[in-house]
């Protein structure tokens, strides 16, 4: 294409995100793009011109290779919603007078569904326009709620995690001779992938967790507290997944009992935790025996150490097909996922109308929850499973692993 191009990270970071810019930066160099430009902060940062070569940072294959097992947003990220463009035009004069500023053909834009709405309302102006300018995005969550994609980059390094530790905890909380509960708290918003993937932890050597709450299924209280207290006639030691947004019948989340959510840019309600330690507090009262919450927090997204290979490897492809579809003259896409088979496990990466993905949330089919909705089906750890596979272990440098930073001017 001969011109230059632009990526950016928006959103909740991921422990693979940074696989995908090195897809991208690798891609389009190799295509033959003049210059790539990195926008610190996203598309925020960008309205205030904080844009850095990246050709001048990224100097080595060591630094790709490093960039690859280095968490969170090495761009910086941002949760910033572009304005309809009919109600402020002046927002988006500004970006595109410095996408031609810089000599940009191609715009990539890492993120989840808030992102592709960056996407889909930049692709829009543009062909409104007349910019040949190409807008692609390039999908990351830990959530997996993107519609269009068998799965996103970012969640099976958080399966992963989420199975990894829970196994752990479940070990730990068989070691006294006592009634226990625990209640580990998972993120989701409104989509239980993440803690379906408790799932996971199941296996020879561990039973799993004896209950999986997601969103998707209403809680009822009176009946959660009678299942945990007939699990523990014959198990003291009961381990119960819980989503941070599980509702009630009424609709509102459970966490709202304790406090109220307050709301992001995009309408979402932010900082849900608190689910746990209500369900904890509630299991104690009642049934009178000892329970604990523990939340996971933010360590789903940034536990780098223990990341999929599968996904380091496809997070990578997905931002290499970003790239290739806009040199291809492609624009107002998503790279996407779609599984070609289970046994062996394969997929290939095509691209589909980022407008069909913009706003979205995809939850988990209702039929790969149990009836009773206190845990999942084979069907969620067929799906899962292939996500987890294999490692890439981290470099490391005097005991800790090596990661790969910006550095502040």
């Amino acid at each position: 294409m001969g011109k230059n191009v632009i990526v950016g990270q928006s959103g909740g970071p991921t422990a693979v995100i940074n696989s995908s810019l090195a897809g991208v930066y690798q891609t389009a160099k190799s295509l033959g793009a003049g210059m790539v430009y990195g926008m610190q902060y996203g598309i925020e940062g960008l309205l205030k011109a904080q844009v850095i070569p990246l050709d001048a940072v990224l100097k080595t294959s060591m630094d790709i290779e490093l960039l690859k097992r280095t968490p969170a947003s090495y761009l910086g990220s941002c949760r910033y919603k572009l304005p309809d463009a009919d109600k402020d035009p002046e927002v988006y004069r500004r970006l595109f007078h410095t996408f031609d500023r810089l000599d940009i053909g191609a715009c990539f834009y890492i993120g989840g569904n808030d992102s592709m709405d960056t996407i889909a309302k930049l692709s829009a102006w543009g062909e409104k326009a007349g910019s040949p300018i190409r807008f692609i995005g390039v999908p990351k969550t830990i959530d997996n709620d993107l519609e269009l994609t068998d799965h996103t980059p970012g969640f099976g390094s958080a399966a992963k995690y989420i199975a990894t530790i829970l196994k752990e905890i479940i070990r730990d909380s068989t070691v006294y001779d006592l009634r226990s509960v625990t209640v580990v708290e998972i993120m989701g918003r409104n989509a239980g992938w993440l803690t379906g993937a408790a799932c996971l932890a199941a296996g020879d050597d561990c039973d799993g967790a004896d209950m999986v709450l997601l969103p998707e299924v209403p809680l009822d209280p009176e009946d959660f507290l009678a299942k945990v207290d007939e699990l523990q006639k014959n198990k003291p030691s009961v381990i119960i997944a819980v989503s941070e947004g599980v509702k009630l019948a009424d609709g509102r989340y459970v966490c709202e009992l304790v406090s109220e959510a307050k709301t992001d840019a995009f309408g979402h309600k932010a900082a849900l935790s608190g689910t746990g330690r209500y369900l904890a507090d509630l299991i104690s009262h009642r049934l009178g025996c000892k329970a604990r919450a523990i939340e996971f927090s933010t360590l789903q997204r940034c536990a780098a150490h223990v990341a999929s290979r599968t996904d380091i490897t496809e997070a990578y492809q997905a931002g290499g097909a970003a790239v290739k579809a806009a040199f291809e003259g492609q624009t107002g896409k998503m790279a996407a996922f779609r599984r070609l088979s289970e046994t062996p496990y394969q997929c290939v990466v095509e691209m589909v109308d980022v407008q069909a993905v913009a706003n979205r949330e995809k939850a988990v089919p209702r039929h790969w929850i149990t009836p009773d909705g206190y845990q999942v089906t084979e069907d969620f750890v067929r799906y899962a499973r292939p996500l987890i596979q294999a490692e890439l272990t981290p470099i490391y440098i005097d005991g800790t692993p090596r990661h790969i930073c910006l550095k502040a001017d």
